[in-house]
């Protein structure tokens, strides 16, 4: 995905958002299995997906840019900002909800975190990117946040901890700012999602590098041909095929369009647990997703159709 963010169709740029918001939503399913198998922690398993998917994103980028004539790349000082800014917004994103997990548990940490994105990113990128949603955002928006409650904490039994809930709220702030600056980026044109996607792994990589080998990165199983094809699918779908869909889809589609339809990530995820871990199918689960369905829907039909175009 070498070519210009800002050339892609917006068609195109909402598929490549539910695509990479459905394989995100598996990442949770896998990761549980290498739990199971090995005794590799949270720190050591993001620095694994993302140091591998590195690895996948830049030999991708090599294999299709072979024989081709890119444009000319942006000024070297700009592209390192870029790669530091999303990196490190990357970083903050998923350390912090791992540590929110492990401080609150993973049912309020997955509502405070990814309910809060959308606020954050509906107003930052009212008053920095001059992009309004307009009441029926609004409310898809609000759907969106109840139904992902209801889908998350309909079993009950949540423990809130505040210590928890502020890691939650600076996991959010990290995924905000990603998108924000990507959106950004793509509306100034000249960027590039590939390039873009790379740089944000390698600077990623390097931030949790240093925690990871504190926690422990080599695994200890007793199945290290499942472990390794476990954290080998982790890399390539959820992680590099879905980041590179997320980077490019986020730099032509409205900001908090964008932070809505990830939320099929804990849909998809739902779906998983039923289908492939034995979980029952609750009332709890059916209302969320159909309102969280409804949300998406909603709001990528108008970007569509250009209803909802900044103002």
């Amino acid at each position: 995905m070498s070519f210009p963010a800002s050339g892609l169709p917006v068609g195109r740029g909402l598929l490549y958002l539910i695509v990479a918001g459905a394989a995100w939503g598996t990442a949770g399913a896998a990761a549980s299995l290498v739990y199971r198998s090995s005794d590799l922690g949270p720190v050591a398993l993001s620095f694994w997906r993302c140091a591998a998917g590195l690895v996948l994103l830049a030999a991708a980028r090599m294999l299709r840019r072979r024989g081709t004539t890119s444009a000319a790349p942006a000024p070297l000082g700009q592209r390192v900002r870029r790669a530091l800014a999303t990196g490190v917004g990357l970083a903050v994103f998923q350390t912090a909800y791992f540590a929110a997990v492990s401080a609150t548990g993973l049912a309020v940490a997955t509502v405070v975190t990814l309910g809060a994105g959308p606020v954050l990113i509906a107003l930052g990128a009212r008053l920095t990117l001059g992009e309004r949603l307009g009441g029926g955002g609004l409310a898809a928006v609000a759907g969106a946040i109840v139904g992902l409650a209801v889908l998350v904490l309909g079993g009950g039994g949540a423990d809130v901890r505040p210590w928890g809930v502020l890691l939650a709220l600076l996991s959010a702030a990290g995924y905000s700012v990603m998108t924000l600056l990507t959106r950004r980026w793509g509306r100034d044109g000249g960027a590039d999602a590939s390039a873009t996607t790379v740089s944000a792994f390698a600077v990623t990589s390097l931030c949790l590098l240093p925690f990871a080998l504190a926690e422990g990165v080599v695994p200890h199983t007793v199945d290290p041909v499942r472990t390794v094809a476990l954290l080998g699918y982790i890399a390539a779908v959820p992680t590099a095929l879905a980041y590179a869909l997320y980077f490019a889809g986020a730099a032509v589609v409205r900001s908090a369009t964008v932070s809505v339809i990830m939320l099929l990530e804990p849909v998809s995820a739902a779906v998983l647990a039923v289908l492939l871990l034995g979980e029952h199918i609750t009332p709890a689960t059916c209302c969320g997703t159909l309102l969280m369905l409804g949300a998406v829907g909603g709001l990528a039909l108008a970007e569509a159709r250009g209803v909802t175009a900044p103002a």
